[in-house]
């Protein structure tokens, strides 16, 4: 009601779970009770994932994913310096196992849409792209953090676009909190693009046409879609 069309989690792994009511209850009250281990953490954690899913699928609210930064890495910097100082540091992240309770749930749910995020490039291809290619619910976000420049593009579209092609993307969206550098990273994400179709062109593989048309859809449309704005 106030204009909002997504959410945005930032977890340490894609992990989820369907948790019976009795559980959840059970492991609540642990959580209340000061009783808690750092496994029981870890199941809050991927239990409320799958419950935010559940609440998007009803919503309607995108679900946007960046999983797999260990924050404030060095304890000494964090504590002379506080946080968000150079010391999160990219983790191999697991999605087609973490994230099966929730596709299985929500993933051919018309009113599901969730967009995947990586910082672990093996991913790319070997989970990320089938998933994509599979779930109508899934599109895949740009090259995130520190992929985010054009040689991480070119990896992160060179290893997705045989899988999952270019319509199972969700164009550049940016979450940047620097504000000022929004039109510059959106202007080197469309010269990249614009280089990679034009090369596609070159090989014969798509037509010129069609690349005038992907061009558009992967700078503006797809977006647009996926968001329903």
């Amino acid at each position: 009601s106030r204009g909002a069309t997504a959410t945005d989690h930032g977890v340490l792994s894609a992990r989820t779970i369907n948790a019976t009511q009795d559980s959840k209850e059970s492991l609540f009250a642990r959580l209340l009770a000061g009783e808690s281990t750092p496994e029981d953490a870890s199941t809050f954690r991927a239990i409320m994932l799958f419950e935010h899913a559940r609440m998007a699928s009803e919503d309607g609210l995108v679900m946007q994913l960046h999983p797999g930064s260990l924050r404030n890495y060095d304890a000494s910097v964090f504590k002379d310096y506080g946080a968000d100082k150079g010391f999160d540091i990219p983790l191999e992240t697991h999605y087609v196992k973490e994230l099966a309770p929730l596709l299985e749930a929500f993933g051919f749910n018309p009113n599901f849409r969730m967009v995947l995020f990586t910082l672990d490039e093996s991913a790319y291809s070997r989970e990320l792209a089938p998933l994509a290619g599979a779930y109508p619910s899934l599109r895949l976000g740009p090259p995130w953090w520190f992929h985010d420049s054009l040689n991480g593009m070119e990896r992160w579209r060179e290893s997705v676009t045989e899988t999952a092609g270019f319509y199972n993307t969700v164009g550049f969206i940016d979450d940047t909190r620097a504000f000022c550098s929004i039109p510059v990273r959106h202007d080197v994400a469309r010269r990249f693009d614009a280089g990679y179709l034009s090369r596609e062109v070159a090989r014969h593989r798509i037509s010129k046409s069609d690349a005038v048309e992907l061009a558009a859809d992967i700078a503006y449309n797809l977006s647009k879609d996926f968001f329903r704005l």
